[in-house]
């Protein structure tokens, strides 16, 4: 079976992201899996990688694709690092469901 780049917990999901700054469009590209093992979804953002501007243009991407609040979003690990994992709080089925239509 294909690793998933979300885990289920209790009240959220946690999300590994693999992100792309001045990506040239702000996209999701699918999943990926790196050498470990480990998946990661695959996000391109216009916004340059500084003073957490491309950060923040990823959690408006996701906010936007997954149809969730922007505050609902949080970093658990990787800010400052291409790969990260974030928080994502709400109804976990919910989330999976449309993580799955990515």
């Amino acid at each position: 079976m294909t690793p998933q780049p979300w885990k289920a917990v209790q009240r959220h999901v946690e999300l590994r992201v693999r992100l792309t700054p001045s990506g040239g469009r702000d996209a999701i590209d699918g999943v990926e899996t790196d050498a470990e093992g480990q998946a990661y979804v695959k996000a391109r953002v216009t916004a340059v990688p500084e003073d957490g501007k491309a950060n923040k243009a990823l959690v408006a991407l996701l906010s936007k694709t997954l149809k969730i609040s922007k505050s609902s979003i949080s970093f658990v690990s990787g800010e400052t690092s291409r790969k990260k994992i974030l928080r994502l709080e709400g109804e976990p089925e919910d989330i999976v469901i449309k993580l799955q239509k990515l």
